[in-house]
């Protein structure tokens, strides 16, 4: 637990305005959940009195914000190894495995990243999810950013609601496509099967772009960008394509098996139990600095190895 106290006078321009939401603009690195949350808990004093966070200041109002930073969430920590590829202050990033849930949740109430960075830096208790910011699905492999204070945690949902977080991956799909593309329709949850998305008239915007980057005779290794991230989006958008990723459970329709595949790759790729894609690249601005920063995370053993399986088949 760790203290947090601030002071401030109120503007001029700011006079009129409700406490919640001057507090937001003269601390932007906070949300204003937040700081209403604090004023609400008796956290914020105006010239020494507790008001309401509805209620108006005035210029040369006296602020005085003296609060704790408790545990945001009750999980415990869990000494799991993660693969840190760069960590300072402001956030940490990592590189994810497969099979490694990101939160806790009905089916996996622990052994998660989560638990993981709760061991890896017990001050995280007091970050919102443990300061991770954006998903990756279980099996899916590769970068990803945590944000170590509230200030960064705030900082950095913000500009992935804004889309200045640049997000590449790579993937292996079925069928060969000839060009790259991009998908934009709307997506939400599958009408009968509600665990899974599909693309649906009600749902949100969701736009994914394609490029290729070596055809083979039955697959295709794509470069994917996304724009926006919704739940499963990559997945469900090249099997919407008719063209899923190679070994995905859940949206591969049992496609992965292409008609002209000799009994060698027809092994490696039945043997291939998740889906094949990885996050690979990670461009963010720094949340102190603001300066750009790119990451990258080698593709894995098991990717590396299908790829080398289909260009052995086609030199066949």
């Amino acid at each position: 637990m760790s203290k947090l106290q601030l002071q401030t006078i109120i503007p001029e321009e700011l006079a009129g305005k409700r406490l919640d939401q001057a507090l937001s603009r003269l601390y932007p690195e906070h949300s204003r959940s937040r700081i209403q949350s604090w004023i609400k808990s008796g956290d914020v004093r105006v010239n020494n009195l507790n008001i309401k966070q509805r209620d108006q200041v005035s210029v040369g109002d006296a602020i005085e914000i003296n609060t704790e930073l408790n545990s945001v969430d009750k999980y415990q920590a869990e000494a799991i190894e993660l693969d840190i590829i760069h960590e300072d202050d402001a956030i940490i990033i990592i590189n994810k495995p497969a099979g490694l849930v990101v939160h806790p949740g009905a089916g996996n109430p622990n052994r998660t990243l989560l638990n993981a960075l709760l061991n890896f830096d017990n001050s995280l208790d007091t970050i919102p999810r443990a300061g991770i910011i954006h998903r990756l699905d279980k099996e899916t492999t590769g970068i990803m950013v945590v944000a170590r204070t509230l200030e960064a945690h705030t900082y950095l949902v913000d500009k992935l609601q804004k889309r200045e977080i640049k997000r590449e991956y790579q993937a292996i799909v079925c069928g060969q496509l000839v060009a790259g593309g991009s998908i934009e329709n709307k997506m939400g949850r599958h009408p009968v099967h509600r665990v899974k998305m599909a693309v649906t008239n009600s749902g949100k915007n969701a736009t994914t772009h394609y490029r290729v980057l070596k055809k083979f005779q039955h697959y295709t290794h794509l470069h994917v960008q996304l724009e926006t991230g919704r739940t499963h989006q990559i997945r469900v958008h090249m099997s919407h394509i008719k063209h899923p990723i190679v070994g995905d459970p859940v949206y591969g329709n049992n496609n992965s098996i292409r008609k002209g595949v000799n009994s060698s790759l027809r092994d490696i790729i039945k043997n291939f139990k998740r889906q094949a894609l990885h996050a690979y690249s990670l461009e963010l601005p720094h949340p102190t600095t603001g300066n750009k920063m790119k990451f990258n995370a080698e593709l894995p053993d098991d990717i590396n190895s299908l790829i080398d399986a289909l260009n052995t088949h086609d030199q066949a």
